[in-house]
């Protein structure tokens, strides 16, 4: 069925030039095998007129938004063939023109199809909790009411700001806080919508509707940014008005001198971007296809141009520039008869079926460091607890430490403390380096993220020397703040992120960058 409907796609995307194409072609046999000539004139008429649809509608949005483009000449040349009667001159331009916007349309049909929009993740239904169990049937989210109560699978978006009503929940809330880490929860704690449920099914009390939750308000923060933002101008398109301008000057000379239309013609076609209308969307896909066996979609054609111009490029954190997930940084071991071999095997012994984050850092950590093996019995996790395990015939413990200014679990057996696992989320392989080299082409660097001060810091400190401005703790509304202000000054911007908190960024900034995480 997918096949059926990319193909489908690509028929209605091609259709236009195709029908022009094929008037051409029927014009040329009604004309000259069957010396049609009136039926043959009325073919490649319809032809020209239906063709030129498109091109009509364009020029005059373009001139109602005070905008000279190219397509003026192609206009007015097509006009002239028509008076002049060279009929089979002007459908020639009207198959040019229609080939190269059916050509830069199916390049953005590719690139849409290829990106899964931010705003689109969040499930347009719900499933009501009623009466101690599941109603049969779900509900439109806009539909909930204050204090209804829902039913969130694991795995599933959250789509309504609520408390928890189920005893306890673990959500994943890098999306909207840009901190790496999943949020354990127990009954009465808020939960966001756009946030992901990575645990147990949840059960939530609505607290905000649809139109009031912080989701939504993050979408109609996005669509302001983009109706307020001015369009991206086309290269080619910034020298039209003049280009344009002495066209119909030189058609104009040319007529007063000949007293003859086909010289006027003959101007304007010579002057028609033809060559440009067909090259340049060409060249674009080949650019979006080079870029997309790197695995780098472009969704609007006119950004490539754009991102020469940039003067500034702001960054988010998490998952941009680091990989999103915490690892074990430091196992500080306050007991000395213990090896590090002992308290990884411990530690992963415990936590080797556990499905919180940071059991997995220690997990991986263990594996990579090929700690000793134990096996853990009568192991229990409680969220918001810890989780404990009996191993060689010890119960140990394995609970957050409190009050530390970053993430840390210790180990503990009995009350006596074994040792302490720091976290962080470390930099991407390449990012590094990146940063040095865009920092080398004279582009000023920030990095605007809504994780904290202390662990904004570790991550600067792996960078080195490159200089770059830091925010920390914000907010969507801090990161589109930080654009505008950029953009008020007269700097071209570029912003870089992979968050709902980031599409409001994204779309206030000239050129938005959107980085998939799926390979990390």
């Amino acid at each position: 069925m997918m096949k059926i409907y990319r193909y489908s796609q690509f028929v209605n995307l091609f259709i236009v030039p195709g029908l022009i194409l094929l008037g051409i072609a029927s014009y040329f046999v009604l004309y000259f095998v069957f010396h049609l000539e009136f039926i043959a004139t009325a073919v490649i008429a319809v032809t020209i007129f239906a063709g030129s649809i498109d091109l009509l509608r364009d020029t005059f949005h373009s001139i109602m938004q005070k905008q000279f483009v190219l397509d003026y000449i192609a206009l007015v040349a097509i006009a002239t063939g028509v008076i002049s009667g060279e009929l089979v001159v002007a459908a020639v331009i009207v198959l040019m023109l229609a080939g190269g916007q059916t050509l830069e349309k199916y390049a953005v049909a590719r690139a849409k199809k290829s990106l899964t929009a931010l705003t689109d993740r969040i499930p347009s239904s719900v499933l009501l909790w009623e009466h101690g169990d599941i109603g049969r049937h779900k509900v439109g989210v806009a539909t909930v009411a204050v204090g209804t109560e829902i039913f969130v699978r694991k795995g599933e978006v959250i789509p309504l700001d609520g408390v928890l009503s189920s005893e306890e929940g673990l959500a994943d809330e890098s999306s909207l806080t840009g901190e790496p880490y999943e949020i354990e929860k127990i009954s009465g704690d808020k939960i966001r919508s756009g946030t992901i449920n990575i645990g147990k099914p949840m059960i939530i009390r609505v607290t905000r509707s649809d139109k009031d939750s912080t989701y939504r308000k993050i979408v109609d923060m996005v669509k302001a940014a983009q109706e307020e933002r001015s369009p991206l101008i086309r290269l080619a398109d910034q020298y039209s008005g003049i280009f344009t301008l002495v066209t119909f000057v030189l058609a104009a000379f040319a007529y007063i001198i000949s007293r003859d239309i086909h010289q006027v013609l003959a101007v304007l076609v010579i002057a028609t971007p033809c060559p440009l209308i067909l090259a340049t969307p060409i060249a674009l896909i080949g650019g979006m296809n080079a870029l997309a066996r790197k695995k780098v979609i472009i969704k609007t054609l006119a950004s490539i141009e754009a991102l020469a111009r940039v003067t500034d490029i702001m960054f988010d954190k998490t998952g941009t520039l680091t990989l999103g997930k915490p690892r074990v940084t430091l196992v500080d071991i306050k007991k000395k008869r213990y090896s590090m071999s002992q308290v990884l095997g411990i530690a992963e012994a415990i936590e080797r079926n556990s499905l919180h984050p940071l059991a997995k850092a220690i997990v991986y950590e263990a594996r990579s460091f090929k700690a000793r093996r134990f096996i853990a019995r009568y192991v229990q996790e409680k969220i918001g607890y810890g989780i404990t395990g009996r191993v060689d015939g010890a119960m140990y413990v394995l609970s957050k430490v409190k009050g530390d200014s970053g993430i840390a679990i210790e180990l503990r057996v009995r009350s006596s403390r074994i040792a302490v696992f720091h976290f962080e989320d470390k930099l991407k392989d390449d990012t590094k380096t990146i940063l040095h080299r865009l920092k080398s082409m004279g582009l000023h660097l920030s990095i605007f993220t809504g994780d904290k001060k202390e662990a904004t810091e570790q991550v600067l400190q792996s960078l080195g020397d490159v200089y770059i401005t830091v925010k920390t703790q914000c907010s969507p509304e801090d990161k589109m703040r930080g654009i505008k202000i950029l953009r008020q000054k007269g700097r071209v911007t570029a912003m870089v992120g992979d968050g709902i908190n980031d599409a409001p960024a994204l779309a206030a900034a000239d050129v938005g960058l959107i980085f998939s995480n799926e390979e990390h």
